[in-house]
């Protein structure tokens, strides 16, 4: 064997005694560290912010966090050698329950919400037998609590978001168990109520159990909290109003007119928020309750619904009338004749301060006539349709006809129809003056909400201005508002005729419609309104400001089949207006009159007597 065999075989030699030793480190030194590979691994789990909570105008909180769990399962880790010992210790009740359960817990490899929201008794019962099932495990996060029951068409509330929603949507943020504002605030401000995210990653043994921070936590992110938010609201108020509104429906909208700020929206019949807080069958079964639910609860009529203003109207066909010239202060005198429509017993002939006093209909049939047709002929197709549009925008300067942008989705226009209604709904284009003579009382297709009525107070409240009515005044730490509620809008009436027009306003009260309205304190300026209804009893309007030489509050009532405006609408207004202005009631006869109104059970009655 010559010298290079003897090296080769000794270089090969070297090589095999190296692998061997190496061989020997890994199997008897270093099983130590191939058992923690296998048992320990590292998690990435979310830690969710609690959305940021709301307040009223004066502190009092309207949404808070409350903490629970949200169980988490990862499918291709979790083994189940005991189903029914599983499932007791779940509460699940069935195998085929539970096969839905881990069906829908997807994907297969991430964490998934498989139990949401449990309280923190139900949790810690449950929490040390969790350690024996690896890949499930509890999460601590929190949801909204309302502490009080009011407020639920404003405040809105949260749900989960759903397979159709991430399907959609283009953000990122959301996944499989999150939470999302569904309607009012809580949608209209969701990024600034959400927050942001964290994640955290841990090194978790083959059971789950954590062991500690994954490269010291370097890798983490924190969550950040929610904004907080400063509702305009006034809670006392609120409380107050939708107490006077139990048993009926409706509405109650208030405004601070210097501001546009929102001192109650009240939708009436409402429902508890707290029902529609969370996760899980019984939310489910709670909307579908409160959807079927023929008082319509869901449904905020304060901005979506769509009723006929009434002789509230009146006051806009005045201030646009004197704007045009065709009528004035003085001179002006229309009788009451009965012509085209009746009308209840006052003096006549009447000025327009005097019309709106009284709320005389055949006086506004003749006023529109002057408005669209100036020349007080019947005119030429042309000139009607010229008319008709200039009258249609003055309306729509007013705030009805469009969405005045509040801080809530779904509001609604309402409707305030043009010429092109009219050529629409009549062949041929064959509709002249004597086809819109009912809009100019605020009746036939003329359509407004409660929102806009109060806006309408506040508008001639300020003689010529109005800011967005809004909800909330105060977005995180700094106070911030949305610049677009800062911007004053002017109408393009003179403010001398809004000032006459308001001046004949305080009247009402007095002497005119509304007597129910009046107070010797504080001097109340308002208009009544009675809303023909084809379904059935009429409904009872009242839109209003006080007080009258240096406006707090701008209100607007709407009360379903209580008939004239002044009997229902009219005291419940003037309730409110005492309320916030002195904080106290001082004629108990009234409120107990309107605390005994009952006009939803007179509906079903009536409803019962038809169907016998």
């Amino acid at each position: 064997m010559n010298s290079r065999s003897i090296q080769i075989i000794i270089a090969f030699g070297i090589i095999v005694l190296i692998f061997s030793i190496r061989l020997l480190n890994i199997q008897v030194f270093e099983a130590g560290w191939k058992t923690k590979a296998e048992t320990n691994m590292v998690a990435k789990k979310v830690v969710h912010p609690p959305r940021g909570l709301i307040f009223d105008r004066n502190g009092q909180i309207l949404v808070n966090n409350t903490p629970v769990f949200d169980l988490m399962v990862v499918r291709n880790q979790l083994e189940i050698d005991d189903t029914l010992a599983f499932r007791k210790l779940l509460n699940i009740e069935s195998n085929e329950e539970l096969r839905k359960m881990l069906k829908s817990a997807s994907p297969y490899y991430r964490p998934t919400v498989f139990i949401p929201h449990l309280n923190k008794d139900e949790y810690a019962l449950m929490a040390d037998k969790l350690l024996r099932y690896k890949g499930l495990y509890g999460v601590p996060r929190t949801i909204r609590e309302y502490p009080h029951t009011n407020l639920a068409n404003v405040l809105g509330y949260v749900k989960e978001v759903d397979r159709a929603f991430l399907d959609k949507d283009t953000t990122g943020y959301y996944h499989s168990g999150d939470m999302i504002g569904k309607n009012g605030l809580e949608k209209y401000y969701e990024e600034y109520l959400r927050g942001q995210r964290g994640v955290k990653h841990v090194i978790t043994n083959v059971k789950g159990l954590e062991k500690g921070k994954y490269m010291d936590g370097a890798l983490d992110t924190l969550p950040v909290v929610g904004q907080n938010l400063t509702s305009t609201i006034d809670l006392d108020l609120q409380k107050y109003g939708e107490l006077l509104m139990q048993n009926k429906k409706g509405a109650v909208v208030a405004i601070e007119p210097a501001t546009g700020e929102v001192l109650t929206m009240i939708s009436a019949p409402t429902y508890d928020p707290n029902l529609l807080t969370g996760k899980g069958k019984k939310v489910s079964r709670n909307y579908v309750k409160l959807l079927r639910d023929t008082n319509k609860p869901l449904f905020d009529r304060s901005m979506q619904s769509m009723y006929p203003p009434g002789s509230t109207f009146k006051t806009i066909m005045a201030m646009m009338g004197l704007q045009e010239g065709v009528i004035d202060t003085v001179y002006t005198r229309l009788p009451c004749s009965g012509e085209r429509v009746g009308c209840h017993h006052h003096p006549s002939p009447l000025t327009v301060g005097g019309s709106i006093i009284h709320s005389c209909n055949p006086w506004y049939y003749k006023a529109m006539r002057k408005i669209v047709l100036q020349d007080e002929k019947e005119g030429w197709k042309e000139d009607l349709h010229f008319g008709l549009d200039k009258w249609k925008s003055y309306v729509n300067e007013f705030g009805l006809g469009t969405r005045l942008g509040i801080d809530l989705p779904y509001e609604k226009a309402g409707l305030v129809p043009g010429p092109d209604f009219y050529t629409r709904a009549y062949k041929h284009d064959l509709w002249k003056i004597s086809n819109v003579y009912s809009i100019s009382i605020g009746q036939g297709e003329i359509l407004s909400a409660p929102l806009q009525l109060a806006n309408l107070g506040a508008i001639i409240a300020n003689r010529g201005y109005y800011y967005t009515p809004h909800l909330i005044k105060g977005i995180g730490e700094e106070n911030e508002v949305l610049d677009r509620f800062k911007e004053k809008k002017k109408v393009s009436v003179q403010s001398d005729y809004i000032d006459y027009i308001a001046r004949a306003m305080s009247k009402v009260p007095e002497i005119g419609t509304a007597r129910l309205a009046y107070m010797s304190d504080i001097k109340v300026a308002g208009k009544t309104g009675t809303a023909q209804n084809p379904h059935g009893e009429d409904h009872s309007i009242f839109m209003a400001f006080a007080p009258a030489d240096n406006p707090k509050i701008a209100i607007a009532v709407y009360v379903e089949n209580a008939g004239f405006g002044g009997t229902w609408a009219a005291p419940i207004a003037r309730l409110m207006i005492e309320k916030y202005i002195k904080g106290e009631i001082t004629n108990s006869w009234l409120e107990q009159y309107v605390l005994k109104g009952n006009f939803i059970k007179e509906e079903e009655d009536k409803e019962a007597e038809k169907a016998r």
